[in-house]
């Protein structure tokens, strides 16, 4: 290990050069740490899997996470900060600054993509542009997305796989080659196998190369199904939900109104809208505990009441624990002496899931609920807690499915401390605001071949006040299901439904469709989405066939 600390080893080897690098600062990076020392930030970005809008504190929730909760006091929190509702198109979307359907990772009409789509050649991610500007790359957790993560440009990499059984490694993959499990493994859990891997990247990059800034992706796969969670992070929570998900909606929501988070009513439970996937085996497998539709709570039995309530149990268990492994990385970044010049994000991949469904190796009604041989999923009634104050889930377009809270925190770039963002964001947004804030130009052809312009939009110059980012629309196509925001109007609908309309300046809970009383205001936002949707579709259908 190297005697000097990280960052002191960076600046004491650009000194012989710092003239140089300062103008060059002052001329290409917008931050004043960087023109005063010449120096890049290191970015980390964390995605966790299927949360909630409110499962954190700091966004309303009552889950102990105090470890993010300090990241939003030091730094900023956005209140319209949007995914894909999904998955596979988020982490496309997010690496990459286009629209997912651009790039073939999520369907189009006529088109293939989707799940297994291949980019283009052109389609390069984050690492390959900034790899020429001295960044190390690593990815430590989920993956989903197409080809290998090391040919995408990160220089290590561990790819979780297995996502099917938290308690195993069997099936995952480090630097695309399989990891062979340890002979014990009483101890693992994918959380902490995330950071455990996180921090040996980190250490080895003090201890290696010091003189370089890093881009880490930190890609959690919890809290998605199968819930799964250590009995102690359980236990914390065992009885806390038992009260039921009209009052845990209600409590969260008064927080939030507290917090001054958002300025809109609260949602109405769905009774009728249930799991976006019919899995009649599945209901009958977890048994008569199960319920498929957020019914009243006092419409349970006390069976059914006692499991719904420990799967949320789980469910908190799961960001409680995602939580403690997130200090364990920035203790890790305190010890290099890099957390001030790190640019830390953090932001979910879509909203909480009404999915229920057993897969992999099935659920055994007797195991303990929460252990590898038990498959819960969260389903609607816990999920409309989670996505609270908002509508639907993940897979709708409503502002349940797409709306995820977005923490950035910076001490060397960033002077607001615990200040909200309310400027409609996106993840196309997240590569471009890297580039800005590390001072990086995206190249406009790769290997002779044109990069097509992307629709992403730095948010760099909302890290100093509360601005709108200029932007003409923001557009939303998963399964059938769509939408569209312009300022604040947004059109929406669920796959085979009619448009609704909503004014999200005071109705981010979609309560109140305009969609008949402003007819010409539906006509034009529903030609907006169209014309979007051409232009996605001309872009991607130059290298997909049609079907």
């Amino acid at each position: 290990m190297n005697p000097f600390p990280h960052h002191l080893i960076r600046r004491i080897k650009k000194l012989t050069f710092a003239a140089c690098a300062v103008l060059a600062a002052q001329l290409i990076i917008p931050t004043q740490l960087q023109a005063e020392s010449g120096e890049r930030p290191n970015v980390i970005f964390i995605l966790a899997d299927d949360m909630g809008y409110s499962d954190l504190g700091c966004y309303g929730g009552e889950i102990a996470t105090p470890n993010l909760d300090k990241l939003a006091a030091g730094g900023l929190k956005f209140t319209n900060f949007y995914n894909t509702a999904r998955c596979w198109p988020t982490r496309g979307a997010l690496l990459s600054g286009y629209y997912a359907q651009q790039i073939h990772r999520d369907t189009l009409p006529g088109l293939g993509g989707g799940g297994k789509g291949a980019r283009q050649a052109w389609a390069r991610l984050l690492p390959d542009f900034l790899r020429p500007h001295g960044y190390r790359n690593y990815h430590s957790g989920k993956w989903h997305i197409d080809g290998k993560v090391l040919a995408a440009g990160f220089d290590r990499s561990l790819d979780l796989r297995n996502q099917g059984n938290f308690f195993t490694a069997k099936g995952n993959f480090e630097d695309d080659k399989p990891v062979v499990p340890a002979a014990d493994e009483s101890d693992y859990y994918a959380t902490t196998a995330v950071v455990d891997h996180a921090v040996d990247c980190l250490q080895e990059h003090a201890d290696k190369y010091a003189d370089q800034p890093f881009f880490h992706y930190v890609a959690f796969i919890a809290p998605h199904f199968p819930l799964h969670a250590p009995p102690a992070d359980i236990t914390k929570y065992r009885d806390d939900y038992l009260k039921g998900w009209d009052k845990l909606r209600e409590e969260r929501f008064a927080r939030q109104q507290k917090l001054g988070l958002l300025h809109t009513t609260l949602s109405a439970l769905e009774p009728d809208v249930g799991p976006p996937y019919a899995f009649p085996d599945a209901i009958k497998k977890l048994g008569p505990g199960e319920v498929n539709r957020p019914l009243p709570w006092t419409d349970l039995t006390d069976e059914q009441r006692r499991f719904q309530a420990t799967k949320m149990a789980i469910h908190a268990a799961m960001v409680d624990r995602m939580d403690q492994e997130i200090g364990r990385l920035i203790e890790q970044l305190k010890a290099m002496g890099e957390y001030d010049n790190t640019l830390i994000f953090f932001a979910s991949d879509n909203g909480a899931s009404a999915e229920i469904m057993v897969r992999h190796g099935g659920h055994d009604p007797s195991a303990a609920p929460g252990s590898a041989a038990s498959y819960l999923c969260l389903g609607p009634g816990f999920s409309s807690a989670a996505n609270t104050p908002f509508r639907r889930h993940k897979t709708w377009v409503h502002e349940g499915g797409i709306s995820t809270p977005l923490i950035v925190h910076w001490p060397a770039g960033i002077q607001a401390q615990g200040e909200y963002r309310q400027t409609p964001a996106h993840v196309i947004d997240i590569a471009p605001t890297i580039f800005a804030a590390v001072g990086v130009e995206k190249p406009s052809t790769w290997q002779g071949e044109p990069i097509p312009a992307a629709p992403g939009k730095s948010l760099v110059p909302a890290f100093t006040q509360d601005v709108t980012i200029d932007r003409d629309i923001l557009w939303w196509l998963h399964e059938g299901n769509r939408a569209i925001r312009v300022g604040d109007w947004k059109l929406v609908a669920a796959q085979g439904d009619s448009w609704e309309l909503y004014d999200l300046s005071t109705d981010r809970a979609e309560a109140n469709d305009l969609a008949k009383q402003q007819p010409e205001k539906v006509k034009e936002l529903a030609t907006l989405w169209n014309q979007q949707l051409d232009a996605v579709s001309e872009l991607a259908e130059k290298t997909v066939k049609k079907k």
